[in-house]
């Protein structure tokens, strides 16, 4: 529940305090350390310019549109006309985390998320899992959002002019494409508008949340017309291991909710309103996508969607009889998806921002430019990196990889709740998740339950990469953390 007004701030604490001596793995950087460093980097500093409007768009910016217009084709055929359920399903997962995200969002508002969150209440090793989990949430999401705009881009050439971009140049390989080259562009776009600053690239996000909803509402009013009951006759073709199995790669679509926490250091009053946004923008998205398939389905026999493509527009062709109106839902679901792209590309370079103050990944993540207050060489970095991503690798296996790694985040994160309130139960919190432990505690098991409906290769993508996260942090991180500094400056002065 939300308490009203702010926390007041916390005082800074000596950099060594919260650590366990003669155990490096489980040594914590202490909240109050964490929230005095607030906005704080390499030559200057983030700027506090976003109120909870803001904030709900990034949220909402972050989510609303990837399951919709991109993942929705893949996904019907796993679970028949129940994939509603799926989403809600995915949708109740979401908001067992959302609630402990809220709650550690109002008593720890840094730009880490839960990298910082695991931070300071399960140690170091659990911190840099965690933050690994976030670059392969974010980082990759990006490139696997990216791929689905072409898709659209082409449907909307296609609608206007009357011409589109080869496969070869617009397709992911492994599909008939050698390098999608919308994917890249639309990610050095969102480069671009990230470099001019937090509050630019907010209100460019604004305007594109606002035409997203918008060209959602107008597909549910077209669709509903081509709506066929028989379509649901057969309501769950594959039983309810469909519907996890689809639920699962579903939950690539609410990835993004927690953008808002990643903001924690660029927000007027973070303990007050990061609560509120993260809780307000999952309603919001979980409502739009339940009705949307909903509609999808019922205007379209389930197992027509496999291997579509635009699929929204495809239908809105299909009931109308006439181009126009899928020309036009193409034309929104360019600027839905590219605000995708802008919004968790900013989440994934605020991570960064954060671990490499922390030591854990190199000075130049954390670097801010002292005129525009944002870390410049960092998001030319990831961005650079996503693009080729997103260019080079198909579809399929970035969502699945990326739901992967979230889940796992988010199960942390509901740890990190119950830990934080046997340790620090005195600690001022302006939201408490309700109903006590129980709430964390089913957050947990069903990020653990949807973990465990993606496929073996899935899991076998996922053990690779966290082998690399873990020889990068004992190579590097390990000995270049900030609290490991700190502890060997004070041995030495002794």
């Amino acid at each position: 529940m939300l308490d009203h007004g702010t926390a007041p701030p916390a005082a800074a604490a000596p950099v060594t305090e919260g650590k366990r001596p003669g155990n490096p793995l489980m040594r914590r950087k202490p909240v109050e350390l964490l929230v005095a460093e607030g906005g704080k980097g390499e030559g200057g500093t983030l700027r506090r310019t976003l109120g909870m409007w803001q904030l709900t768009m990034i949220s909402i910016g972050a989510t609303l549109g990837t399951g919709i217009f991109v993942v929705l084709g893949d996904a019907v055929p796993k679970a028949g006309p129940a994939v509603t359920l799926s989403f809600v399903l995915a949708g109740l997962t979401a908001l067992f985390s959302a609630l402990s995200y809220a709650e550690l969002a109002g008593s720890i508002p840094v730009a880490g998320s839960s990298y910082s969150y695991a931070y300071a209440t399960l140690g170091e090793l659990v911190a840099w899992v965690c933050g690994w989990c976030l670059i392969l949430e974010y980082g990759v999401s990006v490139a696997a959002v990216a791929v689905g705009w072409g898709q659209y881009l082409n449907e909307l050439l296609d609608g206007t002019i009357g011409v589109t971009i080869p496969d070869a140049l617009s397709a992911p390989p492994g599909d008939g494409g050698i390098f999608n080259l919308p994917a890249l562009i639309v990610v050095l776009l969102a480069m671009v508008f990230l470099l001019g600053g937090a509050r630019e690239s907010a209100r460019a996000n604004t305007i594109m949340v606002a035409v997203k909803i918008v060209t959602l509402v107008l597909f549910c009013s077209i669709g509903i017309m081509g709506f066929k009951s028989g379509n649901y006759s057969d309501f769950m073709p594959l039983g309810m291991a469909g519907v996890s199995a689809a639920g699962s790669s579903l939950f690539f679509s609410y990835i993004g909710f927690d953008a808002a926490s990643t903001a924690g250091e660029e927000a007027k009053n973070p303990q007050r309103d990061l609560p509120r946004a993260i809780m307000l923008s999952l309603i919001i998205v979980t409502a739009l996508y339940v009705l949307v398939a909903a509609v999808a389905v019922g205007a379209r026999q389930w197992k027509t969607f496999e291997g579509s493509e635009a699929t929204l527009a495809a239908i809105m062709n299909d009931v109308s009889g006439q181009t126009f109106w899928g020309t036009l839902l193409a034309a929104g679901a360019v600027i839905s998806i590219a605000s995708v792209v802008l919004t968790v590309l900013y989440g994934q370079t605020r991570i960064l921002f954060s671990m490499s103050r922390d030591g854990l990944v190199p000075k130049i993540f954390g670097k801010v430019h002292p005129k525009t207050g944002t870390p410049r060489a960092n998001t030319v970095i990831v961005s650079l990196f996503c693009g080729v991503l997103a260019a080079a690798i198909p579809l399929g296996d970035l969502v699945d990889a990326t739901s992967i790694g979230t889940l796992f985040a988010f199960a942390l994160v509901n740890i990190a709740v119950i830990v934080l309130r046997k340790t620090r139960p005195d600690m001022p919190r302006t939201f408490r998740a309700p109903l006590g432990w129980l709430c964390p505690i089913l957050g947990f098991f069903f990020c653990i339950y949807m973990m465990k409906g993606l496929g073996t290769s899935t899991w076998t993508v996922f053990g690779v990469w966290m082998a690399v996260g873990l020889v990068i942090y004992f190579g590097y991180g390990i000995r270049r953390s900030r609290l490991a500094t700190a502890t060997d400056t004070v041995s030495a002065e002794k």
